[in-house]
């Protein structure tokens, strides 16, 4: 029985051998993909319930966000961008989610689902970094829209049990002395016993996710600075137990070097023992040679967040070297102020085109690697490479339909070329996610209510939650 059949395509199926197939078609039945191959052929061997009409497009896997911040989208435009990590940190981020209350919160994460399952992403990371543990009224808000509109995440349920030391402390207050957000939380802030805060995220696996759905959720550690070596160690066994993964922010800033001193991050997390592949590392960007090769022998997965470390200015993650290591990389498009979209594709373009320039060597991170970035490559970093990421019989029917009959991608001899090179981001006709459709013709099909009102009651939402928050 075949419950859809996605046709007249042409097949970009990310499969071991990347083939791709002219004239193809794709079989659902429930929530998995039963057959792939020539569309004359499967046309004959099936009787769908509903045909969806490729109409010569692009049918690709969906995209995958391995790192992201989704209440943040309120933000965008809202501060001068000529900011360092921690001044945006402190001064803009922190004080906004601060005022937000549970209805902004899930409001925010409805216009953030929209936009990326308009862009064909149908699985993300959130990165909950923020996360008030004696407040979850947010989180459960979250998870039910997610949930609602039918998009594929993970809930990344932030940790922090590690009070910041006195210099850190100066720097908050010399940063925040300067201006910027006239609501600061505190360097304190959100700090939880290590116990409880483990147990806290052990409560929400065993009451939000789902083994076999599209709900997922996983013990996040923030970062170095804010984490003991007890929590980063109990979030691995965490993840153990529960057959899930962990992810933290790692070697983001230049400032985390200098407090690490003679041992790098990645030296103090093997030690410490989160290096593994069930550790998903965000960033990444201060990093040497040696913590290359610790990341290739410990099998540890890494998420680049380009762009929102081309807005900082942290610089450039060897990424390059990464790939030529083994490792693992996916690609995050993280907060949605310093990119500021929450598509992959427009990520995996700047990623593909920026090493060239700055290695000097156009070989690097041709197309078809960037796309494995946000595809089955993203399926491998989160624990998820034997059932996302491709289009293959046993894999999840998460599915995109691109319109290639637009001027700016004629001519596409090859199509993953036109994908990674050409898209704008509004060319997604179609997506499925567990083979439900979630958009058909670019018509939001789980959207309560009409997108316009979504629209403009985010946009006065958005400039309360500035105002309130006194962010300049």
């Amino acid at each position: 029985m075949t419950d859809v059949l996605v046709t007249d395509g042409t097949v970009v199926t990310q499969n071991r051998d990347r083939e791709v197939i002219e004239d193809g078609a794709v079989a659902v039945e429930g929530d998995r993909i039963t057959a792939v191959g020539s569309a004359d052929r499967l046309e004959a061997d099936t009787d769908p319930d509903r045909i969806v009409d490729a109409d010569g497009g692009a049918v690709i896997p969906g995209l995958i966000n391995a790192h992201t911040h989704v209440s943040d989208i309120f933000l965008r435009g809202a501060f001068e961008g000529d900011r360092g990590l921690y001044d945006w940190l402190f001064n803009v981020k922190q004080p906004a989610l601060a005022v937000m209350d549970a209805d902004e919160h899930a409001l925010a994460a409805r216009l953030y689902c929209v936009e990326a399952i308009r862009s064909g992403t149908t699985t993300f990371v959130e990165n909950a970094t923020a996360l008030d543990w004696a407040d979850l009224a947010p989180t459960r808000r979250k998870l039910g829209v997610y949930d609602e509109l039918g998009v594929r995440n993970v809930y990344g349920a932030g940790l922090r049990d590690r009070s910041p030391d006195a210099e850190f402390r100066r720097l908050f207050e010399e940063i925040t002395d300067t201006g910027g957000g006239a609501v600061h939380p505190g360097p304190d802030a959100l700090v939880v016993d290590t116990e409880a805060g483990l147990a806290g995220v052990e409560s929400l696996i065993e009451t939000y996710h789902e083994p076999d759905g599209r709900q997922s959720v996983w013990p996040a550690p923030a970062t170095l600075a804010t984490t003991t070596p007890e929590l980063l160690r109990g979030a691995y066994r965490l993840a153990e137990e529960h057959d899930v993964m962990t992810t933290a922010h790692v070697a983001e800033a230049e400032a985390e070097t200098r407090e690490r001193g003679a041992v790098s991050s990645i030296e103090y997390l093997r030690n410490v023992g989160y290096l593994g592949e069930r550790a998903l590392l965000g960033h990444c960007v201060q990093t040497n040679a040696r913590d290359v090769r610790l990341l290739a022998q410990t099998n540890t997965p890494v998420v680049h967040n380009f762009r929102a470390n081309m807005r900082l200015a942290t610089g450039f993650a060897p990424v390059v070297e990464m790939l030529a290591r083994g490792v693992t990389v996916g690609v995050g498009t993280d907060n949605t102020i310093l990119n500021d979209t929450a598509n992959p594709l427009s990520d995996a373009r700047a990623v593909a085109t920026a090493h060239k320039g700055y290695h000097r060597d156009s070989g690097v991170v041709p197309a078809s690697t960037a796309f494995d970035m946000v595809t089955r490559d993203a399926a491998a970093a989160i624990g998820r490479g034997d059932d996302l990421g491709s289009l293959e019989p046993g894999t999840q029917a998460d599915i995109a339909v691109i319109d290639l009959d637009r001027p700016h991608l004629t001519p596409a001899p090859d199509p993953v070329h036109a994908l990674v090179y050409g898209l704008q981001g509004n060319e997604v006709e179609t997506v499925l996610c567990a083979g439900e459709v979630l958009m058909d013709d670019r018509e939001l099909r789980t959207l309560d209510g009409p997108l316009a009102d979504l629209l403009s009651t985010a946009e006065r939402t958005a400039a309360d939650v500035v105002r309130r928050a006194g962010i300049e």
